[in-house]
């Protein structure tokens, strides 16, 4: 048996109860999670894990997950408070330690945020409806593989040439339309929404954001001149290659309001 299943046996062993028990488990999991994504992004910006803006936005990822939690402490608009409090904080660090760049501070800053609402968003669904959670986790399941073997046997015109040449437009809109298909029947048994061409609808936003996120994750590992974002999966390589897709689709979830 390959590395690569074996890692993946092992990892939904452990994640499938998890997500069943869901609440403080849950929320510790997707804490440490969010505390080691955010550790690979620092990596592949070539910084000490245990350097100060490290820790800092290791922290503030973590916290963002735990958010619910510390709203007794933090009062309202908490989020929002420990973003503003890690830019601040990582702006004073910088005017001593003059290496650290403003820019580098941004894209620190944003990829805590980016990461640390994806996991927290993840708990949320859970806590919201766990037939939601599964119809979200099966729809980008059924969209990555469809998109690959559509893609292998049809695609002709690419989606993104300089970022992921292998990914093609037939393939996206195969994976999509192969993914809404199994949605349709699922939605039959657990339906989403009053109307149920809106839980289509749905099925269809999280299909096409979880491709945008496999390509921002791309890109982000082409910027940094990597082939994985960490190697803590064998197999698999990090965090951020396994969530990529569910990272984008959980921040667009939070974005509109669902969660």
């Amino acid at each position: 048996m390959s590395k690569r299943v074996i890692t993946a046996v092992i990892a939904l062993m452990l994640f499938i109860p998890i997500v069943g028990i869901g609440s403080w488990p849950l929320e510790v999991l997707m804490g440490l999670a969010a505390l080691l994504g955010q550790t690979e992004f620092i990596q592949m910006n070539k910084l000490k894990v245990g350097s100060f803006p490290s820790i800092l936005t290791g922290s503030g990822a973590l916290a963002i997950v735990f958010s619910e939690r510390l709203q007794p402490v933090m009062g309202e608009q908490v989020i929002a408070k420990i973003i503003l409090l890690a830019a601040v904080l990582l702006l004073a660090y910088s005017i001593r330690q003059s290496k650290l760049k403003i820019s580098q501070i941004g894209i620190l800053t944003l990829m805590m945020t980016y990461i640390g609402i994806g996991f927290h968003s993840f708990v949320a669904l859970r806590d919201l409806d766990l037939t939601v959670l599964v119809l979200v986790l099966i729809v980008i399941w059924v969209t990555d593989s469809g998109a690959f073997l559509i893609g292998r046997e049809w695609g002709k015109n690419k989606l993104a040439p300089t970022i992921s040449p292998n990914k093609t437009i037939e393939g996206a809109v195969g994976g999509t339309g192969v993914a809404t298909l199994v949605s349709a029947v699922y939605l039959v048994f657990f339906p989403l929404f009053n109307s149920y061409l809106l839980s289509l609808g749905f099925t269809v936003l999280v299909s096409a954001a979880g491709q945008l996120g496999d390509l921002i994750e791309s890109k982000i590992k082409r910027e940094h001149e990597v082939k994985d974002s960490g190697n803590l999966l064998p197999g698999h390589g990090g965090i951020l290659d396994r969530f990529d897709s569910l990272l984008l689709v959980l921040n667009v979830l939070f974005l509109i309001g669902l969660l």
